[in-house]
């Protein structure tokens, strides 16, 4: 008796995960569903790849970085960063940018990438893609 009401038991609670899950879906808005995006975040050193010497100074490496994003993308967020590795016992330092897209695709991410290697004369740009949910707020409605 015990093992049959331990078996009902299993079955209703695998039931109400089951419904549970059905009405989240359900209570989801197409708004809500739209604003499902992907993030993706560049890191792009700006020294040499064979002479380990800066490519440009800071200011220019931002206007250079800038030109190529507002061409592919029209918008961006840049922020400056400083990089580091170590090769042995050398350790290596290198300003560098970290720069945020969204509202795009890896295609277009890896065209201006392309760019970016050959600008920066870089051996490769690391890409990260991060799923999130994007929202542009105005304010709330009076």
């Amino acid at each position: 008796m015990n093992k049959k009401i331990g078996i009902l038991a299993l079955i209703l609670a695998v039931i109400a995960v089951c419904l549970s899950g059905v009405s989240l879906y359900k209570s989801m808005t197409p708004a809500d569903a739209k604003k499902k995006d992907v993030q993706y975040v560049l890191y792009l050193g700006t020294n040499d790849k064979d002479t380990n010497e800066p490519v440009f100074e800071p200011e220019e490496a931002k206007k250079q970085a800038e030109d190529i994003l507002v061409r592919h993308f029209g918008g961006y967020t840049l922020q400056s960063a400083e990089g580091g590795w170590a090769d042995g016992d050398m350790m290596y330092r290198e300003f560098s940018l970290v720069i945020y897209l969204s509202d795009t695709d890896l295609a277009a991410v890896h065209k201006a990438a392309d760019e970016m290697i050959k600008t920066f004369r870089q051996s490769s740009v690391l890409i990260q893609a991060n799923e999130t949910v994007t929202e542009f707020y105005s304010g709330g409605q009076s």
